[in-house]
């Protein structure tokens, strides 16, 4: 806590040139927020508050530039996100199709690997968040590893990859995960449909999936074999009972939900405006009847308090130019003309912000509208800087802090994982961000005509 206090009144007492007091105040309160969320001083959502809060009383800025993400689609899309998850946890829906797929593809350890990777797949298309996601494919590991006498090493091997899934997995569709690809998507300034989200970003995170479930069954090998009694989660499923209404009511909405979220370039209608209305209807007599009053508190408002501060960072430092003073400061005066050797630039960049940074949303704040003011003069389309700023930041962790879909697994009560785990794959994943940037959109982008 000192020590983030101490980097604020140091960067307001250092003589920057090229930057206003609302630039030194903004970098100041910035860095001393990295820094409270890093060592996790208190929980993220009270020093995001603060953050803001701070903003308005030095005036940094006005306080509807520092609130304007609830003036737009984005926050309201994560309170239906998670309205949405806890339906489908509620109605038993997610955990049937996670029961009736495990007794169709699963009877080996290798098997409990993909089959995690692919219940992720699956249900990135329902259930538009990836905690939510995560904890139910969880719970039914969890049965999975009881039934088969998993041991406790084995165990957490498993715990580990259902949340490792949860990254590259979470990527493919823009309601993949409704926090974070929507604000990589808006950062570039260009409107990205669902459809257009998935041409892009879909196959380049497939084969980043593929990859990283290679790298658990290398890394992460059981020491005994598993087997698995089926009949044991057969009597499961026969205990859920027959598909409920509230289910097949769940399925439709989901239905149409998906329908929405995939035409969004045809309707026009905001996906975040969709995903709201679809939660609210769900709630609603006769035609709902899936969302009660204690559901709202699934809706966690320190998330949407940390939301607001790393999405403040990025605007409030264009408005004070901080974000210009960054651009040339760290970054060099030229730009490569070899889209490879730029696509590895700005991943190195990138990755080493988020290393002290230690958060996806904050690089996306920081790194985003700085790279964009650097490849400007290039011609290049603020998508490619974008999606590749995120690529590099959203696939790569070394630590747990670094990437929350980590950090909410840790821990004997969920994923039975610790730190070690995290940093055995994390390491080797360095090294995939530059094959997927480098080797994979690049080409990829340049054969589609985006770059």
């Amino acid at each position: 806590m000192i020590f983030g206090a101490a980097v604020a009144v140091t960067i307001n007492l250092l003589p920057l040139e090229g930057l206003t007091y609302q630039g030194k105040m903004c970098l100041g309160l910035t860095l001393m927020t990295v820094v409270f969320w890093a060592f996790q001083v208190v929980q993220s959502g009270y020093s995001s508050g603060l953050y803001l809060v701070l903003l308005v009383i030095f005036k940094v800025a006005e306080p509807s530039a520092v609130f304007s993400p609830w003036l737009g689609s984005t926050m309201y899309m994560v309170v239906g996100a998670y309205l949405i998850a806890s339906a489908v946890k509620a109605s038993g829906l997610g955990e049937r199709i996670a029961y009736k797929f495990i007794i169709r593809y699963v009877s080996s350890y290798k098997s409990i690997i993909i089959s995690i990777f692919m219940l992720t797949l699956v249900l990135s298309v329902l259930i538009p968040h990836p905690w939510p996601r995560a904890f139910i494919i969880m719970s039914v590991m969890a049965v999975v590893i009881k039934n088969a006498r998993i041991p406790r090493e084995d165990a957490s091997k498993i715990g580990f990859a259902v949340f490792a899934a949860a990254v590259s997995v979470s990527m493919i569709f823009l309601t993949g995960d409704s926090v974070i690809n929507p604000l990589a998507a808006q950062a570039s300034g260009e409107s990205i449909s669902w459809i257009k989200w998935f041409v892009y970003m879909g196959p380049p995170n497939i084969i980043a999936s593929i990859i990283t479930c290679a790298l658990i069954l290398v890394l992460f090998k059981p020491t005994a074999e598993v087997r698995i009694n089926k009949d044991e989660i057969r009597e499961k499923l026969i205990a859920m009972g027959p598909v409920s209404a509230k289910e097949k009511r769940t399925a439709v909405w989901l239905a149409a939900a998906v329908v929405l979220w995939m035409t969004d370039s045809v309707h026009g209608i905001n996906i975040g405006w969709i995903t709201l209305l679809i939660a609210m209807l769900m709630s609603f007599p006769v035609v709902g009847e899936i969302l009660t009053a204690k559901q709202w508190g699934e809706v966690p408002v320190h998330v949407l308090l940390f939301l607001s501060a790393a999405m403040a960072i990025g605007r409030i430092g264009g408005i004070t130019g901080m974000n210009d003073w960054i651009a040339d400061t760290i970054l060099p005066s030229s730009i490569p003309s070899n889209p490879f050797v730029l696509a590895i630039l700005i991943s190195v960049i990138s990755m080493v912000i988020h290393m002290f940074l230690g958060s996806v949303i904050t690089v996306i704040g920081i790194a985003i509208p700085a790279l964009l003011l650097f490849t400007q003069p290039s011609g290049i389309s603020p998508v490619v800087t974008s999606l590749l700023v995120y690529t590099a930041a959203g696939i790569h962790y070394i630590l747990p802090f670094h990437h929350l879909n980590i950090l909410v697994g840790m821990g004997e009560e969920n994923g039975m994982y610790t730190q070690k785990e995290v940093a055995r794959l994390g390491i080797p994943l360095t090294a995939v961000v530059f094959l997927i940037t480098a080797a994979v959109e690049v080409p990829y982008w340049k054969f589609i005509g985006l770059l």
